[in-house]
């Protein structure tokens, strides 16, 4: 998956988020495209046009990924 895709994905989850729910989503983001996002998490955030310093967060989820599964 492209940059372009992955930020139009993440910017969706972020918009489409519960209250209290956003930096949640973007964790299981992070985790679901782990693999598809390797060193590009500043890129991919930068591009969805949220918060920069949601690239930290988008990390967290790519580390947890090899430890959870999605249900």
């Amino acid at each position: 998956m492209q940059i372009a895709q992955l930020a139009k994905t993440l910017s969706e989850r972020v918009e489409k988020a519960a209250k209290g729910e956003r930096v949640t989503q973007i964790h299981l983001f992070g985790i679901e495209f782990a693999e598809e996002i390797g060193s590009a998490a500043n890129q991919v955030v930068e591009a969805s046009e949220i918060d920069n310093s949601y690239a930290t967060e988008v990390r967290k989820g790519m580390r947890l990924a090899k430890y959870v599964r999605l249900r």
